[in-house]
């Protein structure tokens, strides 16, 4: 390894560093704009110089200059802070210094640099340059006047949403960042330009002088929106949520999240639960939790438990389920499901329903194979890695399913599963692909397995990973991609009917043949109610969405933001997220609510704190215990070969802006649906 010295200090440094990457390496602060780690260097800002010695007798863009063996890097000289307090003095000329109406303000990185590098006075008095606004959109403010022309949004755009609709027109002091057909950006994942602009030229629109950073509290917490689980922060004000940011972690979504999981956050603040309802004469009306209690068990002291069912929501943590799974099994019903979808996929090997090589894994896959799933709106962020993987590698792609634009190149294999089984059969030159592979990746959706052939097909991607030798000690190439946040930690569970059991097809069933009495619904609003016949529903849940609609009784629950909850992503990885406010009104925390109804039913639930419900999620499943870890699951048999349909496989998202009920009462989401068929019109 190349050895350099910074600031007189020596150090060996990897090959191919920069020397910018260097100086962090030395723990040396380099100021810079333009940069990004995730994102091509661009070398416009000029703001991190630097000396290097031997080298020409100036100073040089230590983002875009390679390091070289006895290198000597200076970064505090009298050549190096004069050309960084020039460069700043030329970055202020047209800024318009609008830092007390900006939403920037407190978070700036011009702000902050200009303090740290910056010179006191400006020599320049000319007018500053006046650029028009551009729009992109309901969740994207500009205000270009402050643009300093560094292209993080243009790079970001191109490279890692796959949407080349920014660019920049004109030179010097004519430049400016616009669309290059003006419309709103039609990408899953524009919030993030918000956050990488380093000045306020791209503020968020849906919390435009709403609050300051230094108002808020901030808490770590996990989205539940999607299956990805990815990190995120929850910030504050009292006990309203005011925005969501993402959180670094490179082994789920980097530091990237979709614009659902930014910005439908405002649906947390209408159509709530907040206080328990009883239907009386055919209508809800408002009740203590006394009554709402007296009425279920008034209704189930007379029902057998055969005749009881219970069906968990996508958005359920585990703590929840566990309880539901717990009192369930008090009150000898074995019809528990957790699979609103009607996925086939039971509580079997663990290998069988999770992301097995986990997101990180992707980058390491050399062919991708994805059957009957569309993850650029499944899970956009996901989707963004794979495309970083075609672009690093040139990653072979072909896809068994839904015709869809995901950004990256794909060979169209077919609609259905005679298209996967021709794939098999050698009939489908994508086959050499993947037999050619040292790593090969295929991605089952929901797309493939919510269906009634599903449990057959899930044993055609079995038979097609074996025939690769795609799981090895080293690498486990099956990966089931979900949509719904609660799934893998239901099926961790036992979430499944037990022996004789109903799943969700049977309990709908049983409700319209009369031979199911009571349906307890946790936040389950993605069923058809209208087949839940004459039963006694018990809706539990945050919202007053699908399902308590139909409901009997209402109890009301917390969201994901208000309340410590645990919760399994896609690849199986176990995380925490933490309380950051507190439900409205009479809203109870779901586990509390489940432990407190079964000492009303007799049927005590053990436990009465957060931390025995977690260890009982670890006596029932020890994944539990191996909190924010992945590894490929246990391997053994699965699906059932059978009879496949002649159906395409279709996508489980027909609409991405709306998928739960917290979206669904999210205006700006509406807002997004209108914008995009605003878009599809003018086409």
């Amino acid at each position: 390894m190349p050895k350099v010295k910074v600031n007189g200090v020596e150090l060996e440094v990897p090959a191919g560093f920069t020397v910018l990457q260097a100086c962090e390496l030395a723990g040396v602060e380099i100021p810079r704009f333009c940069y990004h780690e995730r994102l091509s260097i661009a070398g416009n800002c000029r703001m991190c110089l630097v000396e290097v010695k031997p080298g020409p007798p100036k100073p040089q863009a230590s983002c875009a200059l390679p390091i070289a063996d006895k290198q000597e890097i200076f970064t505090t000289t009298p050549m190096v802070e004069k050309a960084r307090k020039g460069v700043m003095e030329f970055l202020l000329i047209n800024h318009p210094l609008d830092c007390p109406i900006c939403d920037q303000g407190g978070e700036c990185d011009l702000q902050d640099q200009a303090m740290g590098y910056g010179f006191d006075r400006s020599r320049f008095h000319e007018n500053k340059r006046a650029v028009p606004d551009k729009e992109l959109g309901p969740l994207v403010k500009t205000s270009m006047n402050r643009c300093i022309h560094c292209t993080r949004c243009i790079r970001f755009a191109t490279e890692v949403a796959g949407v080349e609709e920014l660019g920049a027109t004109g030179r010097g002091e004519d430049m400016e960042v616009t669309t290059y057909v003006e419309h709103a950006l039609t990408t899953e994942l524009a919030g993030n330009l918000v956050d990488l602009c380093p000045v306020g030229a791209l503020t968020s629109k849906p919390y435009a002088f709403e609050a300051r950073s230094w108002e808020l509290t901030k808490t770590e917490s996990v989205d539940v929106l999607d299956a990805l689980g990815a990190n995120i922060r929850v910030d504050t004000r009292g006990a309203q949520v005011m925005r969501v940011l993402p959180r670094l972690n490179d082994d789920v979504n980097e530091e990237w999240i979709s614009d659902k999981t930014r910005h439908a956050i405002d649906g947390l603040r209408h159509q709530r639960l907040d206080r328990p309802y009883v239907r009386r004469g055919g209508k809800l009306a408002e009740a203590t939790w006394d009554e709402a209690f007296a009425a279920i068990a008034a209704k189930l002291a007379t029902i057998d438990g055969a005749r009881v069912a219970a069906i968990a929501g996508d958005q359920c943590d585990a703590e929840s389920m566990v309880a539901l799974k717990d009192l369930m099994t008090a009150l000898g019903s074995p019809n528990v499901d957790c699979r609103q979808d009607g996925a086939r996929l039971e509580g079997g090997p663990r290998g069988s329903y999770i992301f097995n090589p986990g997101i990180r894994g992707i980058d390491q896959a050399d062919a991708i194979l994805l059957v009957g799933t569309n993850p650029r709106t499944e899970s956009p962020v996901l989707n963004a890695r794979i495309r970083k993987r075609y672009l690093h590698g040139r990653c072979a792609i072909g896809s068994v399913g839904p015709v869809a634009d995901l950004t990256y190149p794909v060979e169209r294999l077919g609609a259905g599963p005679a298209s996967l089984r021709d794939l098999l059969d050698g009939k489908t030159g994508f086959l050499e692909k993947l037999k050619a592979a040292k790593n090969p990746l295929i991605i089952v959706g929901m797309g493939a397995l919510a269906r009634e052939d599903g449990a057959a097909v899930l044993a055609m991607a079995r038979e097609l990973v074996d025939r690769l030798g795609a799981v090895r000690a080293d690498w486990n190439g099956f990966a089931v991609l979900h949509t719904a946040a609660a799934r893998v930690g239901g099926l961790d569970l036992g979430l499944v009917p037990g022996e004789g059991g109903r799943d969700v097809a049977g309990i709908l069933a049983g409700c319209e043949k009369r031979e199911i009495d009571v349906v307890y619904l946790l936040a389950a609003d993605e069923i058809d109610t209208k087949r839940l016949g004459k039963a006694f529903v018990i809706y539990q849940g945050h919202h007053g969405d699908i399902g308590a609609h139909r409901a009997d009784v209402i109890l009301p629950g917390a969201a994901y933001t208000e309340k410590p909850g645990t919760y399994v992503n896609t690849e199986g990885r176990v995380q925490l997220a933490f309380r950051a406010g507190y439900p409205p009104g009479d809203a109870r925390e779901d586990w509390a609510i489940l432990r407190a109804l079964s000492e009303r039913l007799g049927k005590t639930l053990p436990y009465d704190t957060l931390g025995q419900v977690r260890a009982r999620l670890v006596a029932v499943n020890k994944s539990f215990a191996a909190l924010d870890q992945q590894e490929a699951g246990a391997w053994g048999g699965f699906g059932d070969p059978g009879n496949l349909s002649d159906a395409p496989f279709v996508s489980p998202i027909a609409n991405f802006y709306m998928t739960c009920p917290i979206s669904r009462a999210s205006k700006t989401m509406a807002e997004c649906i209108a914008s995009r068929a605003q878009l599809m019109a003018a086409e």
